[in-house]
């Protein structure tokens, strides 16, 4: 029980479903690091009040070691190598769906349960993971790196359920997160701005901003504060003769210490056909007959993009019907056959439509 109303609405549903349920909070993250940001604290009450209100116990863990040795040190060499990773995946393997299942048996529990918006269904024994019938808050993308065994006697009662009837029974139940604002901040980290956040860990590293033709046209504060796509804090003012559009960065050198930027959201040089894996997680340990042809997503909440998986001699080619806009070195591409999560990998090189960098692949 995380003290929001996902989690708490799961404990409410499962006690009145007949389940002997007690919660559990996590806490991920050393908070004593004077900024204004964590949330623990304020969570935990949270949690609190809605177990003293279901009538259930609620138990309380400290995993800070364990998140900063399998998930934030990861998480920092990727951005000090230039690449933009994903947090929240390696917090569901290696914490939520890890080390608190292996706490919950130590005190007793058959099931365990989380708030995530995903289904599970069960086929010759084996569970398999599907995406929650609210489109819009559909969370495998964030559990593609889960191993089957992970999701044995998992529950996830808000699979069937759209947000605003998560939010309408917390409410008819009078539980007191039933209009807490849903959290958008790193996983267990908190609601902290992203750039002050990274530069306490990652030294600034000043170089140029260059555009497509390699003109310099500004200074960037290190390429791990900048990511594929981003149009804000790019410091790039207007430009004499230049077109009047906004700047987009379309490639990180971290060698170079350059930052390529483009003008239009529709640049060519911000579109990619192809990507590369070195290696892609199956939830079953199989996985599809090869190549597959089904869909694919390279950020959350991204419709499936129909796409090609081939195996190659240095990993995993990806290849897609349409181009791509955006494609980030770094993040996580998911794989699924209809609304079945078949797995996923992180993705590390791009092949671009229109701009020559080291991201480049073949095609």
């Amino acid at each position: 029980m995380s003290g929001g109303v996902d989690s708490s609405v799961a404990a409410l549903l499962l006690r009145d479903a007949g389940y002997s349920v007690s919660g559990l909070f996590m806490k991920n993250w050393d908070e004593d690091d004077g900024t204004e940001y964590c949330t623990a604290e304020a969570d935990l009450a949270d949690a609190q009040a809605v177990a003293d209100q279901l009538g259930i116990e609620l138990h309380r863990a400290n995993f800070a070691a364990e998140y900063w040795d399998d998930v934030f040190e990861e998480f920092l060499r990727e951005y000090r190598a230039g690449r933009t990773p994903n947090p929240d995946v390696l917090c569901n393997r290696e914490i939520k769906f890890r080390v608190f299942r292996e706490y919950a048996e130590i005190l007793g529990a058959e099931y365990t349960a989380t708030g995530h918006y995903a289904r599970l269904q069960t086929v010759d024994g084996r569970p398999q993971l599907l995406k929650g019938i609210d489109t819009g808050k559909d969370q495998s993308y964030f559990l593609h790196a889960v191993p089957e065994s992970g999701f044995a006697n998992t529950l996830f009662p808000l699979g069937d359920m759209p947000k605003d009837e998560v939010r309408a029974v917390a409410a008819e139940h009078g539980l007191p997160t039933a209009a807490k604002k849903d959290s958008t901040g790193i996983c267990f980290i908190g609601e902290r701005r992203f750039a002050d956040f990274l530069s306490t860990w990652v030294r600034p590293c000043p170089g140029p901003v260059v555009d497509e033709g390699g003109n310099v046209i500004g200074e960037h504060q290190g390429v791990a504060f900048h990511t594929i796509g981003q149009r804000q804090g790019l410091g790039i003012g207007g430009r004499k003769g230049a077109r009047e559009q906004p700047w987009y960065v379309a490639a990180k050198d971290p060698d170079a210490n350059t930052v390529t930027v483009v003008q239009g959201n529709d640049h060519p040089a911000l579109f990619s056909h192809e990507l590369r894996c070195s290696t892609i997680h199956w939830i079953d340990g199989v996985g599809p007959e090869l190549p597959f042809e089904g869909g694919a997503k390279c950020r959350y909440r991204q419709p499936d993009q129909a796409c090609r998986v081939s195996k190659a001699p240095d990993g995993w080619r990806v290849s897609f019907r349409v181009p791509q806009r955006a494609v980030t070195p770094g993040q996580s591409v998911c794989f699924y056959s209809g609304d079945r999560c078949l797995g996923g990998g992180v993705i590390e090189e791009v092949a671009r439509a229109a701009l020559s960098s080291n991201e480049g692949v073949s095609p």
